[in-house]
């Protein structure tokens, strides 16, 4: 992408036009413009070095901005797929820590030191939450859960997903056709927790070159969200494009579907609970959905209203189609890609056919496979599911090194940034290299933040 910089010349040309321009409407007989020139001037110098509305923070380097509006401008025409880049070269030019401000949003301290991370998301957690403007502009899809250990008891869900996969795969591999694999991958994570959260398969693996309409508004409302977090007037632009209808619209589909399987549900438990009356039923095999409506059932207990059913449902398959996903699409680029080691495909199918030995893998296996975790841990150290994350200063806080933080500011931290990071990884951090994990200690969760850090809250 190519910039246009506007010559210091240029600038004091266009400087002195504006200020002869000024001198002359202040020198007209007008009073009322006189007023309103002499408080647009008076505003403009005030905020000179500062933003409208946010607290100046001189002790700390970043981008200068502009008067009033401070890095609005910058923030607006940084294209989409340059924002990490972006912010890569302000880490490169200012340090492990930077600052930024845009009027509406407040100030942004954007860090990537493993020492400040550890303190913001472990140490002092309770001083900093996700705040009032992430559930606002991001609430149809906010989610919290972790998703550690779902496989346990569910491995056979997703061995049944993969063949399924695997026998799509099977009907291009002699054809010559190119086949989208993120895509399938997508259908793939969508149908695996679709199952272990409702119990049922969305059918996107049926035909995934067609779109289920679950699917489909799952995708459109996650790109619908996507630019609203750093606009200061997100509002102004979804209603001049149409884009709150279609987040509203999207929504709708997507909690509607879940309202409608927790309907069916309660109405086949009424029924199954008649016909095993007086029956000792055990357990049984419980899905996400079941689980989560079995809360409060105990005497006295308080049972979750629908829409907490909804919300806690829909997030775990947020949280665990997207990453799961977006991961396996990484990694088989990755390792399959002209500058790869050409030694690290070999590696890990001798490893899957010396751990399996000819049969399916389950949970206990995939523990086994030490080698295709590295691969993994590598796909998301240069490619984290969330690249970036941040979190509201609730009380005044001084961050290791002295760095002040103030009521209100906004931390965010690049796990972008931090994977390419030479001092953390090496002179190498940028090649695709899985077997460094094999050589080194096993990372603090700080340092490798992909899998987040510290307690969920």
């Amino acid at each position: 992408m190519s910039t246009v910089a506007a010559s210091p010349g240029s600038t004091v040309g266009v400087t002195s036009k504006l200020t002869q321009t000024l001198l002359t409407l202040i020198t007209q007989k007008s009073n009322r413009r006189k007023l309103l020139l002499a408080i647009i001037l008076y505003t403009i110098y005030k905020y000179r070095r500062s933003v409208l509305f946010v607290r100046p923070r001189p002790d700390l380097p970043g981008p200068p901005g502009l008067p009033l509006v401070g890095n609005f401008w910058e923030m607006a025409t940084v294209p989409k797929t340059d924002f990490h880049q972006s912010q890569e070269r302000n880490f490169a030019k200012y340090g492990k820590v930077y600052t930024m401000a845009i009027p509406g949003v407040g100030r942004t301290i954007t860090v990537k030191d493993p020492e400040i991370l550890d303190h913001i998301l472990r140490t002092h957690f309770w001083i900093y939450e996700k705040g009032s403007r992430f559930k606002e502009t991001l609430g149809p899809l906010a989610f919290s859960q972790r998703m550690e250990n779902i496989g346990s008891g569910r491995d056979s869900v997703f061995v049944q997903e993969a063949q399924r996969a695997i026998n799509y795969l099977d009907k291009f591999a002699d054809t010559g056709k190119s086949v989208d694999l993120q895509r399938l991958f997508y259908c793939f994570t969508l149908d695996s927790f679709g199952e272990i959260a409702f119990g049922e398969v969305f059918g996107c693996l049926d035909d995934p070159s067609h779109d289920v309409e679950f699917a489909a508004a799952f995708d459109r409302l996650n790109h619908g969200l996507a630019g609203r977090f750093l606009s200061p007037v997100w509002k102004l632009v979804d209603w001049w494009t149409g884009n709150d209808k279609r987040v509203a619209a999207d929504r709708a589909i997507v909690r509607d579907f879940a309202q409608k399987i927790i309907d069916r549900r309660r109405r086949e438990r009424a029924q199954q609970a008649k016909v095993d009356e007086g029956k000792d039923v055990g357990l049984g095999n419980k899905d996400l959905l079941q689980l989560f409506m079995d809360i409060g059932s105990e005497e006295g207990g308080t049972p979750l209203s629908d829409e907490m059913l909804v919300d806690s449902v829909l997030n775990f398959v947020i949280a665990g189609r997207d990453t799961t996903a977006q991961a396996l699409a990484w990694t088989f680029y990755l390792m399959h890609r002209r500058e790869a080691d050409p030694a690290i495909v070999p590696r890990i199918l001798e490893e899957t056919d010396s751990v399996l030995k000819g049969g399916l893998p389950t949970y206990e296996t995939t523990k086994q496979q030490k080698f295709a975790e590295a691969c993994f841990n590598e796909s998301l150290r240069l490619f984290p599911a969330v690249p970036r994350n941040a979190k509201i200063c609730t009380q005044d806080d001084v961050l290791p090194g002295g760095i002040k933080v103030h009521k209100g500011e906004r931390v965010t931290w690049n796990v972008w940034a931090m994977g390419r990071d030479e001092e953390l990884w090496g002179p190498d951090a940028r090649v695709y290299n899985p077997f460094r994990w094999e050589k080194m200690d096993k990372p603090s969760s700080a340092k490798f933040a992909s899998f987040h850090h510290g307690p969920r809250t």
